[in-house]
């Protein structure tokens, strides 16, 4: 178990093992789940923050049957890209699942971090224009923010594979280029 980047956070995990997303804030853990093919991520719920084991065990209620293999914590940094308070607390959550793998049942799951500075306000933004009360988002905000955190790490690993994609197509053509000129034969042999 490892915090690892998101490439190698894909490697390791099972055939049809999901990644679980969360939304790391000082009140409350947004939740998000992928489906088994890494495509697409869904609201879960949230978590009411009160001490690290409290909440932990809370998420480890949440991951029960759902195959979860990862996680993908929320990372926010400061607009210049350095590591504030928040990005610290979130490293700091990391860590400690990390060194306490018996709240989660004995076996942590792989994690990796993605930057998610304004997910909030832009997950605010869609839901003030899809006519959300303000009580409303203030229910869903933080678990839209977590699928939001997920679903952007998740067109990264699609990303990532289309360019592998590709790359391996290239090079599988160029091969193919080159046996279309090579005739087998030698053509110093040529009668004239």
């Amino acid at each position: 178990m490892a915090i690892r980047n998101l490439r190698e956070l894909k490697a390791h995990l099972p055939p049809g093992g999901r990644l679980m997303g969360l939304d790391l804030g000082s009140k409350t853990i947004g939740m998000a789940i992928s489906d088994p093919g890494l495509t697409v991520a869904s609201p879960v719920g949230t978590i009411t923050r009160r001490k690290f084991t409290t909440d932990v065990q809370d998420l480890a209620k949440e991951l029960r049957g759902r195959n979860v293999a990862g996680f993908v914590i929320g990372l926010p940094r400061n607009m210049d890209g350095s590591d504030g308070p928040a990005a610290q607390s979130a490293r700091s959550f990391a860590q400690n699942l990390i060194e306490q793998p018996h709240l989660l049942g004995g076996t942590v799951p792989e994690i990796a971090f993605w930057d998610e500075r304004l997910s909030t306000s832009a997950v605010s933004r869609m839901m003030i224009e899809w006519d959300m009360t303000r009580k409303r988002r203030d229910e869903v905000v933080d678990r839209m923010a977590a699928a939001y955190i997920l679903q952007g790490a998740l067109d990264y690993l699609a990303a990532q594979a289309a360019r592998a994609a590709l790359a391996a197509e290239d090079e599988a053509g160029d091969s193919h280029e080159e046996d279309r000129y090579d005739t087998g034969r030698d053509d110093t042999d040529r009668d004239a």
